[in-house]
């Protein structure tokens, strides 16, 4: 069973899935907001597709950041800050068939399929 990872009113969320309900794809949904995210689970994530890709410096959580925690970013610190505020995580990500997709593209999201 897959498992997208995000927070409920997050249109990205919103976007990804309704693209899974329309291709039939079951899925469990881990809110960030009220579940948090645990360390070894955002380790590992990290290890796969690297913490940059995880840490969304778009949004207005991690711009609300005061400079020097911004600043000298390593991998501990990026995930000790998307641990204490799991907004800072890219939504969504899911986990299914092995793989793991950050964001969201339906063009990425077909290879499930495929998987």
């Amino acid at each position: 069973m897959a498992t997208i990872y995000g927070i409920k009113n997050c249109d990205t969320m919103k976007k990804a899935r309704a693209w899974l309900d329309q291709k039939g794809v079951a899925c469990d949904f881990h809110d960030y907001k009220t579940a948090g995210i645990d360390r070894g689970r955002l380790e590992g994530w990290a290890k796969k597709v690297g913490w940059e890709a995880l840490l969304n410096r778009a949004g207005t959580t991690f711009r609300k950041l005061p400079d020097n925690d911004k600043e000298g970013l390593t991998e501990a610190k990026a995930i000790a800050l998307m641990i204490a505020q799991p907004s800072m995580i890219k939504r969504p990500v899911l986990e299914a068939g092995g793989k793991l997709l950050v964001g969201f593209k339906p063009e990425q999201y077909a290879t499930l399929n495929k998987a």
